[in-house]
């Protein structure tokens, strides 16, 4: 009896187009990263962020079993501005306007404007919270001069990388849809990051 060869080859390439993927290492996974630009607009990249003159998003804290973001205990400052965003967003999801009051410098204030500055931390933490982006000083490019006039120009230098000078708070009314903006300064002192309002 005689096999017919179509059929077979049929079947043995159907086997191995079946089979073959098996053989192939997977592709490596490539993570895309959600950035702000210095205008504040989100840019989605398969870099670091820093690679695209951008700083990296908000990371939500952990929640516990029922739902509320965990409270951890806090015997220091936040020395890098990722904790100084972490802890804000807990204080603001915890709604303890005593926890985002801990992380501002109240160096020379007097009573008079801490009452205020506390009643507008205490508006602050009722809001729920959508958004913490980073705000970057404005860059004006310098000038090129044409110094020796014979009509080569120098190239211009890099931007250097720029820090955030502030935090804008992207919130919405309590039992509203209606946005809410805040802008809170950022400080160093002590090694440690600070927020002013």
């Amino acid at each position: 009896m005689r096999v017919p060869v179509l059929p077979c080859l049929l079947m043995i390439a159907v086997t191995t187009a079946l089979v073959a993927p098996a053989w192939v290492p997977a592709a490596a996974a490539q993570a895309v990263h959600r950035c702000t630009d210095s205008a504040g607009t989100s840019v989605f990249t398969d870099r670091r962020c820093e690679d695209v003159g951008a700083a990296s998003r908000v990371i939500r804290p952990r929640v516990n079993a029922t739902g509320q973001a965990a409270a951890p205990v806090y015997l220091d400052c936040p020395r890098r501005l990722s904790e100084l965003v972490q802890r804000i967003t807990a204080a603001i999801d915890a709604g303890d306007a005593n926890r985002l009051a801990s992380l501002y410098r109240w160096n020379g204030i007097s009573d008079a404007s801490a009452n205020r500055l506390m009643d507008r931390m205490e508006a602050i933490v009722r809001r729920p919270l959508l958004d913490i982006a980073p705000i970057f000083p404005k860059v004006t490019p310098a000038p090129v001069v044409d110094a020796n006039a014979d009509g080569f120009y120098p190239q211009p230098m890099p931007p250097q990388k720029q820090r955030p000078v502030g935090l804008r708070l992207q919130q919405t009314l309590a039992n509203t849809g209606t946005p809410s903006s805040t802008v809170l300064g950022i400080g160093r002192s002590d090694g440690c990051f600070w927020i002013t309002l």
